[in-house]
C-alpha cells in the first residue's frame, strides 16, 4: 500500500518523536513508501473473521499437522520398540513377518510426517494468507537509519498479523506438535546409538566382528565363489600356484544344509578376502604383533579397500602390490605388510590369520584383530 491520505511525503527525515507517534500501520505504509514499494493487488481471503469456511480451512491445515505429529511418534515407537534383530528366512513365523516389517515402518512413518508437515505449511499458505502482488523500484545498497529501522520491522509485524497466524491458536498449538515430533524423529536417528548399541550385541552379526568369527569352536575355512552358493569349493596350498590369488570367502560346516547362509555369506560385505601366494623368493616384511598370521608364502588380506569400500581386485605379482581400481590405490604387501603406498587409502589392508588343517584345507585361525573397510569406520573396540 503506498502513502495516502494527507500523509507527508516520505522523502524526508523523521524526527523519533514522529515516529513514537505512529501506529504499526502507519509505519508499515510508510516504509513501503520509503521502499518505493506499490501493492498493486492485496486480497484477504477471509476478510469477515471467524467464518465457517475460514474454520473448515484452519481445521484442514490442523489436521496435517497432527498427522504430521502423530507420524513422527509412531516412526519413534517403531524405531526405538520394534524387533529390529535379524532372523533368517527359515525361522519363519511372526518373529520373521515383525522383522521384514521394521525398515518400510520406517521410512513410512518418517516419510509421512515430513509430507503431512510439508501439505499443512502449503494449505496454511494457499488458502490462510493474503495473496498480494507488490513492485518496488531498484535502488543502490546503503545503510539503514533509524526510520527504516522501524519501518521493516512494522512491515514484518504487519505480515505476521494479516497472515492470521496469530491470532489462530489450533494452528499454532498444531504445528508445534507436529513440527517438535518431526524433530524429536530426526534426533532420535542421530542419537539411535544411544538408544540401542549395536556394538553390545555379540556373534558374527555384531559390528565388533566380521564373517570370520569362530562360533563354538567350529572351523571357519577358505571357499571360493563358484557362482553356485551350494558349490562348496574349499582350498588347498596347492591349488594356488607361486605369485596367484585367490578370492574367498568363510564356510562352516553347520552352514552347509542353510541355504540362506551359504548364499548370505557371499553378499556380505566385510567377507571378502585376498588369498595370496607370494612368489619365492620374497621377503616380506611382517607387521608387529601379526608375525603367524601367514601360512608360509600365503597371505590373506581383506580385499576391502580402506579409502572407501571398493573391492582391491588387482595384484600384481612383480611388485607385490595389491590396486584398487576405484581411487587406485595400492598396498605393498611384501614391503609394507600391505600398508596404503600410493593412493587415497591411508590404513592399512586388514590381515586375516590363517593356517591349514589336518585335512590339508585352509582355516581361519580367528577372526581380524583390527577393523574392515574404509578408515572411517574405525572403532575403539
Amino acid at each position: 500500500m503506498s502513502a495516502e491520505g494527507g500523509q507527508a511525503s516520505p522523502k524526508r527525515d523523521y524526527t523519533e518523536a514522529e515516529l513514537a507517534e505512529m501506529s504499526r500501520d502507519e509505519k508499515m505504509r510508510l516504509g513501503l513508501a520509503l521502499d518505493d514499494v506499490e501493492l498493486v493487488h492485496y486480497q484477504d481471503p477471509f476478510p469477515v473473521e471467524n467464518t465457517r469456511a475460514e474454520r473448515r480451512a484452519e481445521r484442514a491445515v490442523a489436521a496435517w499437522f497432527v498427522l504430521a505429529g502423530l507420524s513422527a511418534i509412531a516412526f519413534i515407537a517403531v524405531f526405538i520398540f520394534w524387533p529390529w534383530a535379524y532372523v533368517s528366512p527359515q525361522e519363519g513365523g511372526q518373529a520373521y513377518f515383525l522383522y521384514n516389517l521394521y525398515t518400510p515402518l520406517i521410512g513410512l512413518f518418517l516419510g509421512l510426517s515430513v509430507v503431512a508437515l510439508g501439505v499443512g505449511v502449503v494449505l496454511y499458505t494457499k488458502n490462510l494468507i493474503p495473496h498480494e502482488v507488490a513492485i518496488q523500484q531498484r535502488h543502490d545498497g546503503h545503510g539503514s537509519d533509524e526510520v527504516d529501522k522501524q519501518t521493516v520491522t512494522a512491515i514484518l509485524a504487519d505480515t505476521g498479523v494479516r497472515s492470521g497466524f496469530a491470532r489462530r491458536s489450533m494452528i499454532r498449538r498444531t504445528l508445534g506438535f507436529g513440527g517438535a515430533a518431526l524433530g524429536l524423529g530426526t534426533g532420535v536417528i542421530a542419537i539411535g546409538g544411544f538408544i540401542r548399541d549395536p556394538w553390545a550385541t555379540e556373534g558374527p552379526d555384531s559390528l565388533k566382528h566380521t564373517a570370520w568369527m569362530k562360533e563354538n569352536d567350529e572351523k571357519v575355512y577358505l571357499r571360493r565363489d563358484t557362482g553356485d552358493p551350494h558349490d562348496v569349493s574349499l582350498l588347498r596350498p596347492e591349488d594356488i600356484d607361486a605369485g596367484g590369488f585367490e578370492t574367498v570367502f568363510p564356510f562352516r560346516e553347520s552352514d552347509r544344509e542353510d541355504e540362506h547362509k551359504l548364499a548370505s555369506v557371499l553378499r556380505r560385505s566385510d567377507a571378502p578376502v585376498m588369498l595370496i601366494r607370494l612368489r619365492p623368493g620374497s621377503s616380506p616384511v611382517k607387521r608387529k604383533g601379526q608375525e603367524n598370521f601367514n601360512y608360509g608364502d600365503y597371505y590373506a588380506y581383506s580385499k576391502v579397500c580402506t579409502h572407501v569400500g571398493c573391492p582391491t581386485s588387482l595384484f600384481e605379482q612383480q611388485t607385490g602390490r595389491l590396486l584398487c581400481p576405484c581411487h587406485q590405490s595400492q598396498f605393498d604387501v611384501v614391503n609394507t605388510y600391505a600398508k596404503p603406498v600410493f593412493g587415497p587409502a591411508t590404513r592399512s589392508l586388514p590381515q586375516l590369520p590363517i593356517t591349514v588343517d589336518e585335512e590339508g584345507y585352509f582355516v581361519a585361525k580367528h577372526d581380524f584383530i583390527e577393523p574392515v573397510g574404509p578408515a572411517y569406520w574405525e572403532r575403539n573396540s
